[in-house]
């Protein structure tokens, strides 16, 4: 079957740690789980079905690769380069941010690359209709970020306000999403709370409609944070059955099905 005619970027689904960053780092794992989007490399990952899939296995706490290059601390804590999570905690000793060097090689050797095979795919791939940046959201926006304490929708769209695609494309988007997902009309949400980041913001009609998707991640993890194996293998489950339903999403918008 010929793959879907899109670009499937997910830059915040990493776990892992740069190792020129191991001596300097006082998060603990958890607190760095807690400000990724957990599992979103399975549950968009169409690897073998989407033209181009851009990801990486580096944190976005360590390497934020939707930010601009040059928006680092200290004037934005939540930068490229962090120094606070999204929930205020502190991710480094401080000695680092005297390492200018470091940053830099953090940059060039981890976001710099994920940008030009974004940069390669839009330019050497004929057959590409649409970007989509793909990401997760917490349940209840936190201390860093637009809704602090919010309630927030089961999915998020953001189009930069018209921005980074027709208002049509992202309406129709919507639709799908809550179709695929068996979501009621308010539960799919238009850049609200989220427009979109410099991902959607850079390469939205650049040349491809972009739009960013945030899935609420009460949608298959538990509140509690449970690790049991049983808790485990439900989340495992409903992991499964979101990389379902987004692909449909992805069959009903190329129509296909």
């Amino acid at each position: 079957m010929t793959p879907f005619p899109v670009l499937l970027s997910i830059p915040h689904g990493g776990d892992q740690a740069p190792p020129e960053l191991i001596r300097h780092i006082v998060i603990s794992k958890q607190a760095m789980l807690a400000d990724s989007d957990f599992r979103t490399r399975e549950i968009y990952g169409l690897s073998e079905e989407a033209a181009a899939v851009v990801d990486t296995p580096i944190a976005r706490v360590y390497v934020d690769l939707n930010r601009a290059p040059d928006d680092l601390p200290p004037a934005n804590p939540d930068g490229v380069i962090k120094r606070l999570s999204c929930h205020g905690v502190q991710i480094y000793r401080d000695e680092i941010w005297r390492d200018q060097a470091l940053v830099h090689t953090l940059l060039e050797k981890y976001y710099v690359p994920y940008h030009q095979k974004i940069q390669f795919m839009l330019q050497s791939r004929q057959d590409l209709e649409l970007m989509l940046d793909c990401h997760s959201m917490e349940a209840v926006g936190p201390v860093i970020g637009p809704d602090q304490g919010a309630m927030r929708p089961a999915i998020c769209l953001g189009s930069r306000h018209g921005g980074s695609c027709s208002p049509a494309t992202v309406q129709r988007f919507a639709a799908i999403m809550r179709r695929a997902f068996e979501l009621r009309e308010g539960q799919v949400t238009i850049d609200r709370p989220f427009a979109g980041g410099y991902i959607t913001r850079h390469y939205g009609n650049n040349p491809l409609p972009c739009i960013q998707i945030e899935l609420n991640r009460g949608l298959y993890l538990d509140k509690g944070g449970s690790n049991d194996e049983h808790a485990a293998q439900i989340a495992i489950q409903k992991i499964v059955e979101l990389q379902q339903k987004f692909r449909y999403a992805l069959e009903l918008f190329f129509v296909r099905a």
